[in-house]
């Protein structure tokens, strides 16, 4: 019986597999960095909200410390969006009519909470306390940036699990005093590696990388 194909379509499937090998490492590698890159991830984002509050003006001019609005940041796993009575302590006696404030006077008049637009989302089978963390001396601006010179919030981290782990593997790196933990002007010292090996043995941090840590 003739010969069905030629020799040469022996390269022709050798090459075939090659192409096709390359192809899934090229998409897999692309799906790779799409997940990890801001367009993903949504870093520097501003996210249009019902009132564009800016934490520039409260936080560094006015000097109104983060406790004041999430108050409880450092007993709950939430740091919690403020109530509309919150805002209402200043308000009813500072810029009690400007227009860009009336979603705000409305909230209150009808006790309907504003649907603010969440800007920090972590994935729904990932478990995040904030208490431990500010109790273990970790500050607002590890994960959340420079909130005080943001005339709107954005989020700068990219919250993927290699980025938590770099926290949870070298906890000294990070750390600072417990007292420096909402002061948004902290800068790290230039011994950040002595001293946070002695913040690491004082507040009884554990470099905890195990999944159950997270993946609850």
């Amino acid at each position: 019986m003739a010969q069905l194909f030629n020799r040469r379509w022996n390269y022709y499937a050798k090459a075939s597999i090659v192409v096709g090998g390359l192809s899934v490492v090229a998409v897999l590698g692309a799906l790779g960095a799409y997940f990890r890159s801001p367009l993903y991830t949504r870093q520097n984002e501003f996210v249009d909200q019902p009132v564009q509050f800016t934490h520039e003006h409260h936080v560094a001019g006015l000097g109104i410390d983060c406790r004041y609005c999430h108050f409880s940041v450092e007993k709950s796993a939430f740091a919690g969006i403020p109530p509309t009575k919150v805002c209402m302590n200043c308000h009813s006696q500072v810029w009690t009519q400007a227009p860009i404030l009336e979603p705000i006077r409305e909230s209150y008049r009808t006790d309907k909470p504003i649907k603010w637009v969440r800007v920090h989302r972590l994935a729904d089978y990932v478990y995040f306390n904030h208490s431990a963390h500010i109790n273990k001396g970790i500050g607002c601006a590890e994960c959340h940036g420079p909130v005080d010179r943001m005339p709107l919030i954005f989020q700068t981290a990219s919250l993927q699990m290699q980025w938590c782990l770099e926290c949870h593997r070298n906890p000294e790196k990070f750390v600072r005093p417990k007292d420096k933990v909402f002061d948004m002007t902290y800068t790290k010292p230039a011994d950040q590696a002595k001293l946070g090996k002695q913040l690491v043995q004082e507040l009884h941090i554990q470099s905890k990388v195990s999944c159950t840590v997270c993946h609850r």
